[in-house]
């Protein structure tokens, strides 16, 4: 059996690379590449690849949202991001957002294959490197110690909703996002929202920019 994948990565002498490595072996064929997450999601959804191989960071609609998009319209199509991030956190959003593989680019020219197979075959993937961290840290990331609550009012604090509007998002009332805020901030030992934002961006939480 072939495996079908779709490459989105918007440098395409990286994208030929990749190209390149899969086109060697006889039982993975590329379909389609893409330079930005938009064209991902329309192009996924129009050819339902196997797999796809996607860049955390692309022009449109970054690699983990497209991830999440995709993960209901497009359930039969294995994702895994392509990242420079090793950090636990990133690896955490991807694998939440639908995600079937985390494979660092500088892994790529040795992993790219085995990733690929391994997501085809219904397993997870994650890169050797990030793996050996993980088991090297004795847990799972920085923001381990917050339930999915208080995860998702951080994500919609350090986005620059109001406390009014996540309300509204998560069905909870202003005083409650209150409580939970100030609950994850103390515990992430941060005193104000600039610095949450601050820690964020630093943890994989929110892009910078």
């Amino acid at each position: 059996m072939t495996i079908r994948v779709l490459l989105a990565d918007d440098h395409a002498m990286f994208r030929d690379g990749l190209k390149s490595l899969l086109s060697s072996t006889p039982d993975i064929r590329v379909i389609a590449e893409v330079g930005n997450g938009g064209d991902a999601v329309r192009r996924i959804q129009d050819l339902k690849p196997d797999v796809a191989l996607m860049d955390l960071s692309m022009p449109e609609v970054n690699g983990i949202e497209a991830a999440r998009m995709l993960h209901g319209r497009c359930p039969d199509t294995r994702v895994v991001i392509l990242s420079m991030h090793s950090s636990s956190e990133h690896v955490f959003r991807a694998f939440e957002a639908g995600a079937a593989g985390y494979l660092l680019k500088e892994s790529a020219g040795t992993e790219l294959v085995a990733a690929v197979r391994a997501v085809h075959g219904g397993r997870r993937y994650v890169s050797g490197a990030i793996a050996a961290l993980q088991a090297a840290a004795g847990r799972a990331g920085p923001l381990d110690s917050l339930s999915g609550r208080e995860r998702q009012v951080l994500q919609l604090v350090v986005e620059g909703h109001s406390s009014a509007q996540i309300a509204v998002q998560v069905h909870l009332s202003p005083k409650s996002v209150d409580t939970y805020r100030s609950r994850l901030m103390k515990k992430l030992g941060v005193s104000d929202v600039p610095a949450l934002v601050k820690f964020a961006i630093q943890h994989g939480i929110t892009p910078p920019g």
